[in-house]
This record gives structure tokens, sequence and C-alpha cells, in this order.
């Protein structure tokens, strides 16, 4: 080897982070969906093999660096409204699809229909960790079903070719396709979260049809099969189901004018759209929109803050893959004391996202037979979107300033997960939206909150009696003062999330969370963890060494 060769050596730089089984290296999703069926558990663990692939996070680096392109017409002019995916992407959306996690909550049988909500997050979760924009039409399809309930009609013609395990990404009919997925059309620009405010007009077609004129703003998944579209009607807001071809196989009416240019979710294609007099179906009855697809949104935002909690799980894990393999100052990094003290801060909150968000899984698989479960997830359901969702940004800059430089540039993962986290706050509500949601359950009823306040109270035990009279308290501020209800949703958030992570893990790790989140309002930034606690432990719990 000559000198010259001698210069390109390339030392100190930790291998890349792939190749990992994402189900079995994560003990705590495993503590958190223990107790599942051993065939559910195995199906996850194939899972976790797959999507940690070296090959599955390629092909999510391939998505996202090669975009979804728009094609309005052919070469003679002729109008298409196509939008054309890397094939990259459509492997994604495959392998997801042959997963179930469009439709598995739906179809769910034997032992794993009673946890159908919890198994079904864990397969997202891993998910999102190895491209999460592809799950955009994954979340739209399976909440899709809920607002269908409402047409049985439409549900027995549509349901069949959802549940069903293969991908056709072809442009072709409904009938000729072997599955479909579903896209929503709800926003509109003078309008956004206030739907009320939308404009597009839907005339009774007078055959069982509607046809619907006006704009959508942000039009999700453009390629889908079949739209939920919220539109006017005489009567009001009313929910419909807007096909891209009609029956008959002609185009329907939809004009996709250009694919939003977004901070993230880049390898899924968002368009601005127009109806121009477009077949829609009736979902639900009529001037009954909002209520039609409350059930919908409510799934949709249990996937904001599941995909959340694995983007969180794969930035950390990037961060404590790098700090295990790169020296410093004469040592690891992770040997150093700064940042031992920062990652172990840092994995408490990935640890409660993740227990938080599993617990309103399970709350949605209990929901049925037990009363305090459903009204559980009534109000914790925008409280725990809220605060996974906004926490996700923030652990995801410490994890690309774990890695310094590395962190930064474009071969590195972290930057697209950077881009990536802020969409999950946004869709489906934002934070104040989350609060305002907060207060509209707690006007109509006391019984959710005292549904929480026992969980509560039953996880944590004593330790709970201060907590839950300083939640009764901000519950009162807030119902007298609408400005302060991030305040209660932020506490909601955090206390289950305390209790929540009581239940599935070591001791210390709750009093840990409980101490440097909720007994010092002071903490700005990680690494504020004492000598107290074991650092390394905790670490090492979260991701064990290889």
């Amino acid at each position: 080897m000559s000198a010259a060769d001698d210069t390109h050596e390339v030392f100190n730089q930790p291998p890349p982070f792939a190749g990992v089984n994402l189900f079995l290296s994560d003990p705590g999703l495993g503590s958190v969906v223990e107790g599942l069926p051993r065939a559910v558990v195995d199906r996850l663990s194939a899972h976790g093999e797959a999507v940690g692939s070296r090959e599955s996070f390629e092909l999510g680096r391939i998505a996202n660096v090669s975009l979804p392109q728009l094609r309005t017409h052919d070469a003679a002019g002729v109008r298409i409204d196509l939008v054309e995916f890397h094939p990259a992407y459509q492997a994604l959306m495959r392998r997801s699809v042959a997963a179930g996690l469009h439709a598995s909550i739906w179809d769910a049988v034997g032992p794993e229909a009673s946890v159908r909500s919890v198994a079904r997050a864990a397969t997202l979760y891993m998910t999102a960790q190895a491209e999460c924009g592809h799950v955009c039409p994954m979340t739209m399809t399976s909440a899709a079903v809920a607002a269908l309930a409402h047409a049985p009609d439409l549900a027995n013609v549509w349901l069949p070719k959802i549940r069903s395990r293969q991908y056709d990404s072809s442009n072709r009919p409904f009938p000729e396709k072997k599955g479909v997925t579903v896209g929503m059309g709800m926003t509109e620009k003078q309008g956004g979260s206030d739907v009320e405010a939308n404009t597009t007009r839907a005339e009774d077609g007078k055959d069982g049809t509607f046809r619907l004129t006006g704009h959508k703003w942000f039009l999700s998944a453009p390629m889908s099969d079949a739209f939920l579209v919220l539109a006017r009607a005489r009567e009001g807001l009313t929910c419909f189901l807007v096909p891209r071809f009609l029956p008959d196989g002609k185009r329907n009416a939809i004009h996709y004018l250009r694919l939003k240019d977004k901070l993230g979710n880049r390898s899924n294609a968002t368009a601005e759209a127009e109806f121009h007099g477009a077949t829609g179906f009736l979902v639900g009855e009529l001037g009954r929109g909002i209520p039609t697809i409350i059930d919908m949104v409510t799934l949709t935002r249990l996937d904001c803050a599941v995909a959340s909690a694995g983007l969180m799980r794969v930035a950390l894990a990037e961060a404590v893959h790098h700090t295990r393999h790169r020296r410093a100052f004469g040592e690891l990094l992770i040997e150093q004391p700064l940042m031992t003290r920062v990652l172990a801060d840092m994995a408490l909150d990935s640890l409660a996202a993740t227990a938080l968000s599993f617990r309103l899984a399970e709350a949605y698989d209990r929901a049925e037979g037990d009363p305090a479960e459903a009204a559980f997830a009534r109000l914790m359901t925008p409280a725990v979107k809220y605060w996974v969702c906004k926490l996700a940004p923030t652990l995801v800059a410490e994890a690309m300033e774990c890695l310094g430089g590395n962190g930064y540039v474009e071969e590195s993962r972290l930057p697209r997960i950077y881009r990536e986290v802020p969409v999950n706050a946004i869709w489906e509500g934002a934070g104040n939206i989350m609060a305002l949601d907060v207060m509209r359950v707690l006007r109509k009823s006391s019984e959710p909150l005292e549904a929480v306040l026992a969980n509560i109270e039953d996880s944590l035990g004593g330790a709970a009696k201060s907590t839950l009279n300083v939640i009764r308290a901000a519950a009162a501020v807030a119902l007298a003062d609408e400005g302060a209800a991030r305040i209660l949703t932020e506490q909601l958030a955090m206390t289950v999330a305390a209790s929540a992570l009581r239940r599935h893990f070591p001791a210390v790790i709750a009093d840990a969370f409980f101490e440097t989140r909720m007994n010092k309002p002071w903490r700005s930034t990680y690494g504020m963890l004492d000598s107290r606690f074991d650092a390394r432990a905790f670490i090492n719990f979260v991701f064990p060494p290889v």
C-alpha cells in the first residue's frame, strides 16, 4: 500500500445501522405487546426482520430522493391526472399491504381479534422506522373503513378489495383491480382544520349519486382508488366517497393541479385538486359529515402517535449505535458522562411515547366491552397525539446532534426523519385543535376524566394522589379559561405516560420519568438526569448491546 493510499483509510466511523430485527432488538416494544398470542408475536418478529433489513432501509432512502411526478395530460393532450412513483415506493406499498397494515383491524380473527389494534400498532411502529411516507395511504385506507360503516351498501362493494393483501398500483377501474386503497380530501384553502368553512358543493344527481364541484387544498395519496370527501349539500356538510373511475370505466371529473412541495413526507404525494361535477356516493346522512368521519379521524390520530413513537425510536437507535462505535477525546462517546446522560434522558421520552401510544391502542381494543376504556380513549386520543407528536421533533434533533455533522448530511437517515416528524403533529388536527378536542370531551361529561384518573391511580398507587389533584385543578382552570387547555393536555399525556411506564417496565424508569418531567418544570433540554439514576443501565435496557 502506498503512502497515498494511507490517506484514504477510513477509521473511527460506525458501520451502517441496518440489518437489524426491529422487533427482537426492541425490549420496549416487546414489553408493551407482552401477552399477545404467540402467532401474533411470531408474525411481528418476522415483520421486524423484514422492515429492518438493509434492503428495506435502502428502499426508504430511494423513495425519498426519487419523488413522485404528476402527469396531468398525455402526449395527445388527453387529461390523465396520473402520479408516477418510483418502484422503490411501490415495493414499500406492496410489502405493507401484504402485512395487512392497511386493513388488519377489520379482518382479524381468532385470538388476534381481541388485540387487533395493539397488533397493528406494533406493525405500524416498526414500518414507520424504515419509511414513513408510504404509511400515509396505509393509515387512510384503514381509517376510511370506519366511515364506510355508515354506508353499508358501499362497504359491501368496497371492503373485499380493501381487505385484499395484494397491492395493485395499476391505473384502472375498481372492478378490474386486485386490491384498492382509499385517500382523503377534507381541507380547503379558506378553511384548513375548520372544515365547516368548506365551500365545495354537492348537488343531488337524482340517480343515487351527487355531483361535487369545488377544490381540495390537500388531497392525500392522489393515486388512491377513491377518496372520502367533505362537501356541502343542501342539508349541510356531508361525507362522500368519490372514486377515481366511474362504474362505467370512465375517469371521474377530478383534476390534479399540482403536487405539494412538502417539508417531509416526500415519498408520498399530496395534490391540490379540483372537482368539476365529480360523481360522489353518499356516506352517512346528509348534513352529518363530521359525525360520519369522526371515527376515521380518531383512528388516524392514533396512527400519528404510533408512527411518531416509531420515528423517535429509530432516530435514537441511530444515535446510540453511533456513540457505541465512535471515539472522541480518547474514549467511546457513549462512555462519556454527558453523552450517557443525554442518551438516557432521550430513552425515557422514547419509551414513554411508546408506552403511552400502545396504552391508547389497548383502550381501542377494550372499548367495545368496557365503558371505562371507551371513555379513556375519548379523552386520551387527542392528548396522546398532542404530546407524542410534539415531542418527536425535539428528540430527533437531539439525536442528530449526537452524530454531529454526520447526522446533518443527507447520507444520514436523520435529516429525512427530522423532516418527517412534524407532519404527524399537523395531520388531522394541529396542537391547538387537539387541546380544544380535550376540552370538548370534558364539557360533555366528567366520565372520561374520571376514567383516566382511575387508570392513573391504579398504576401509580399512592404516588398518584398529589398528581390527581394537580390534574383536577388543571381541568377546572382549563374549563374556565380555554387558553389553559394546552397545560391540561400535556399534564394528562405525561401522567398517563408515567402510569403506562409503571405497568410495563421497572419502577425506576417510571420514577425517573416522573421526577425529571413533572417535578422539574424548568427543564427544556436533554441530559437532565442526575447521578441518582443509572444512565448507562437505562440505555442498555432500551437498546441492548449486541
